[in-house]
């Protein structure tokens, strides 16, 4: 667990849960080098639901977008997908991530780093079985694979 006082960055999804007693507005992110994909989930947090793609930038204005977003939502807490190798070792996407949740701290929320190896994959999938459109994909996966995340563990936070 790394962070000061409650702000704090945790793999430990009871860990996380604890500093919401009352429960509250999560965000989702999957941060990839070209977008951030967006979700949030209920104050009971039932389900997850894709809310926006940010285009990246510098990571002042990425911030800036983000503290947008999360006032607007009134959330409480960020998860954000840690992409480990299959064999659950890191890799230097996982110590990118890793760097953009400190960078993330400024916030004063807790972050959940939650395990999206097949986050990407099972979300592409789905979309090709209800048949949408290559380009409608594109636009959508990444807000997708992060409410596939916060689902995930939300999921693992309520059972």
């Amino acid at each position: 667990m790394e962070g000061n006082g409650s702000i704090m960055i945790t793999t430990a999804a009871p860990d996380f849960a604890a500093h919401f007693p009352s429960g509250g507005r999560l965000a989702g992110l999957d941060v990839g080098t070209k977008t951030i994909g967006v979700a949030t989930c209920d104050v009971n947090w039932s389900f997850a639901t894709p809310d926006k793609t940010i285009l990246r930038k510098k990571f002042a204005a990425d911030l800036e977008t983000l503290k947008a977003v999360l006032a607007q939502h009134s959330i409480v807490g960020l998860v954000v997908g840690l992409p480990l190798n299959l064999n659950g070792s890191d890799s230097p996407r996982t110590q990118s991530t890793r760097a953009f949740a400190r960078n993330l701290l400024p916030l004063a929320m807790p972050i959940l780093l939650w395990d999206e190896r097949w986050s990407t994959a099972a979300v592409e999938r789905a979309m090709i079985a209800a048949d949408i459109s290559r380009a409608k994909r594109a636009e959508r996966v990444d807000s997708a694979a992060a409410a596939f995340i916060l689902q995930g563990a939300i999921d693992a936070m309520t059972r």
